[in-house]
């Protein structure tokens, strides 16, 4: 991020992360992918494709048993304004371009094929142009696990989402918490440069965290935070409930420090506390803002900048 308020507390983050660490977790910082520049255009390949989960972040894949028809070239690439996301990439239909989180920009690699790739069709590297506004050394390309090539923006590969028909949608944004439409430069479109934690005023709730898209982050009420934290959200409740990534300190605004950390599930997930409760976004939460998932089952709640749920029930 190029804030001014986040370069300065960078270092004091990595700091407080330290100290805080044996409160009740582990400390976990992450890379910053940087991107691979191989050019515009790309050899010409046909698609097919290997089985594999989608939108829950697995990356699994299978032998598909036949081929599935070949995406359409991007053409000419521009850059359209949403009132909610800011500035978003479009292909030469205007169809929206997205990027998963699963997948990895250094080096350029991506994890969706199989039915994933049906519903989100990665675009084809060849025949493509930079419109204006999209500097051509973002472009470049990366070989699939069938051979073909797909298009990467800042190292990032490139899909479509099948829902997408007209031009301007953005119906696969934040779907299963791990699909963003794709800024100019490759990173996630967002109309804020929110930090990865901050803290909302909702007409309703009050204050409230929500994550660096600006989705309200939640607690699971059956969680446990001392002596350690400890999620009690497993399998189909992760793809519901996705995790919050783990969050430097120093990229948090507003959100209380004490027990600010983050923690390694057993599945080898690393996960993001508040006050040492670990926290989650609602999949049925579709834009910056919503708060589907209050109440939820009597056991899900927006957390407070403090850690506290928002609105529970009082033991």
């Amino acid at each position: 991020m190029k804030t001014s308020w986040r370069s300065a507390s960078l270092a004091v983050g990595a700091v407080a992360v330290l100290a805080l660490t044996t409160a009740c977790g582990q400390g976990d910082g992450g890379a910053k992918a940087a991107a691979q520049n191989v050019g515009a255009t790309a050899p010409v390949g046909g698609y097919s494709t290997a089985g594999g989960g989608y939108g829950v972040g697995n990356g699994s894949s299978g032998q598909s048993s036949a081929p599935q028809a070949r995406p359409a070239p991007a053409g000419k690439l521009s850059v359209t304004d949403n009132a909610e996301l800011g500035k978003v990439l479009t292909d030469g239909s205007g169809l929206t371009l997205y990027r998963f989180d699963a997948d990895t920009a250094d080096p350029s690699k991506s994890t969706c094929d199989g039915d994933c790739a049906k519903v989100w069709p990665p675009v084809p590297a060849d025949d493509v142009i930079a419109g204006t506004g999209i500097e051509p050394s973002e472009l470049g390309e990366v070989t699939r696990a069938d051979g073909t090539k797909q298009l990467t923006i800042g190292g990032w590969p490139a899909y479509r989402y099948a829902k997408d028909v007209k031009a301007g949608e953005v119906k696969g944004q934040g779907l299963k918490g791990k699909w963003f439409a794709l800024a100019p430069d490759g990173k996630k479109a967002k109309a804020s440069d929110l930090p990865g934690l901050s803290v909302r005023k909702d007409p309703n709730l009050g204050d409230i965290v929500v994550d660096r898209n600006g989705m309200t982050v939640y607690r699971f009420l059956k969680d446990q935070a001392w002596p350690k934290p400890v999620s009690a959200c497993t399998g189909a409740c992760l793809q519901k409930w996705p995790a919050v990534e783990p969050v430097a300190a120093g990229d948090t605004k507003d959100v209380k420090k004490k027990g600010l950390m983050s923690f390694t599930r057993p599945d080898g997930v690393k996960q993001q506390t508040v006050n040492c409760w670990p926290v989650y976004t609602f999949s049925g939460d579709k834009t910056p803002g919503d708060i589907n998932g209050q109440g939820v089952g009597g056991t899900w709640y927006a957390v407070a900048p403090d850690g506290k749920p928002v609105g529970a029930p009082k033991k």
